[in-house]
């Protein structure tokens, strides 16, 4: 599909329905990071930047160039992995990064509304100081909101608490033709047909420019306590967590860590993990109103992992030793990163009990392709972060056996019943195996879905399903 290229008269019309020229970027004042996200490897100039501030100017922006055949991308803080936010087709990046207010606090009904440019760690810092708690924990903090809902981001505390569309009430959206819509509510059920709010939900911008969100809160835990567990190797660790999860002594977080993570993170930090006694763990949290609660339901689970074969079970119930632990689990990506010249990253996600014999097969991929492969991840939830890196590779050499090895990886996932994506969403990056995992009747479904919102195809073309 072709699209209009942005001229002179285009640059007016938009000057005049932001009133602001400072917040139209054009040619050399756009800054390169708009045309790549964290990791995605896909790089795309915008012809325009408009940092809006108001559903209204969303609204007509997005309504004119639907007018006009012009590509619009939202955009956040740019802190996606796979290309959702990167401008493919060029055309209009929305930057919704100065619609950062937090609107509303509902104390009786526990609600929370935001605007999409606020930061996942400031609505957690804002509810925590009113004794209440957004649960969703996706690993980079200063993702926005808007990105979060647009990705379904998930996170460590999903074992326990769900995922981002577990706590998405109500949106407002601007949909392709300019039209503002609200999706949900504040209310706590509803089967009044179709739930568009949850379509909305993981569908990254393709289908609406998300303005607004109610999200769902809940009493904050008063407190919490870490398990670290060391396990003679992968398998047995693994094969502890469906066994955690049917004692109904549910954790927090039930995360999966190796060695090699864990030097890394090491030498990333500068400090030593609390424990080098194995090269397999599970790291545990448990939260409650009170410490006894926490040490009776921990103290199950303890008790499941000795028997299951844990070589020792260490108790994190101090600040300091939480802190020295989740410092080093939150470092494992941007560790992981500096120990190489570039990676891409496979999020796929399979059933529990099939998480140690993906991880088995990634450590022998490394062989067989030829080139150094990390994982960690939620083996609570079987969501695995598996990092390909460059290393010394030339620009051949990586390609080529980057492809083989997700090629590999995806067709595992897919043997294991998996699926593509945990949590990170398809973006650009991942199209290629979107469409050969999933059956040709669910990508025509969803192509079919985003024909009816966006019949012209303006919004972030190139992603997802296409």
């Amino acid at each position: 599909m072709s699209y209009k290229i942005i001229d002179s008269k285009d640059i007016k019309n938009i000057i005049e329905i932001i009133k602001d020229e400072d917040r139209v970027l054009i040619g050399e004042n756009i800054s390169e990071e708009y045309s790549h996200d964290e990791l995605s490897g896909v790089n795309k100039s915008p012809e325009l930047v408009v940092k809006v501030s108001s559903t209204e100017e969303v609204s007509e922006i997005v309504k004119y160039a639907n007018e006009h055949n012009i590509v619009i991308t939202g955009r956040g803080a740019g802190t996606g992995l796979v290309g959702a936010a990167v401008p493919v087709f060029g055309g209009i990046v929305l930057d919704l990064t100065l619609m950062n207010h937090i609107l509303e606090l509902d104390e009786e009904n526990l609600t929370l509304t935001v605007e999409p440019g606020v930061l996942l760690m400031e609505i957690s810092k804002y509810v925590e100081e009113h004794d209440l708690f957004y649960p969703p924990d996706p690993g980079e903090k200063t993702a926005t909101i808007g990105g979060n809902i647009s990705t379904n981001a998930g996170g460590m505390r999903a074992v326990k608490y769900g995922v981002t569309r577990d706590y998405v009430r109500g949106l407002e959206v601007v949909l392709p033709n300019g039209d503002i819509v609200n999706f949900g509510g504040k209310v706590v059920k509803n089967s009044s047909g179709y739930s568009l709010k949850d379509l909305m939900v993981g569908s990254e911008g393709t289908l609406g420019i998300i303005t607004k969100a109610i999200l769902k809160l809940i009493p904050l835990p008063k407190k919490a306590i870490s398990l670290l567990v060391p396990f003679p190797d992968l398998d047995k660790a693994i094969g502890t967590v469906p066994k955690i999860i049917k004692s109904k002594s549910i954790p927090t977080a039930i995360e999966f860590m190796q060695r090699a993570a864990i030097v890394s993170s090491e030498e990333y930090l500068g400090k030593k993990f609390p424990d080098n006694q194995s090269d397999a763990y599970l790291l545990l949290t448990f939260d409650g109103d009170s410490k006894e609660e926490i040490e009776r339901t921990y103290d199950r689970v303890a008790k499941i992992c000795l028997e299951e074969g844990a070589i020792d079970v260490l108790i994190s119930d101090t600040d300091e030793r939480q802190e020295s632990i989740w410092t080093a689990r939150g470092a494992f990506l941007e560790a992981i990163k500096a120990s190489t010249t570039e990676m891409d990253e496979v999020d796929v996600v399979v059933p529990r009990n099939k998480v140690s014999t993906f991880v088995k097969f990634t450590d022998e991929l490394q062989e067989k392709v030829g080139i150094r492969i990390r994982s960690f991840g939620h083996a609570g939830d079987g969501n695995l972060h598996v990092y390909i890196l460059r290393d010394n590779l030339n620009e051949s050499e990586w390609h080529k056996k980057l492809e083989k090895a997700m090629g590999y990886m995806y067709e595992k996932a897919n043997e294991l019943e998996g699926q593509v994506s945990g949590e990170h969403g398809i973006g650009f990056a991942k199209v290629p195996y979107i469409k050969k995992s999933l059956p040709k009747d669910s990508i025509d479904i969803m192509r079919g879905i985003k024909g009816v919102f966006d019949p012209n195809n303006i919004l972030n073309p190139g992603k997802v399903c296409e």
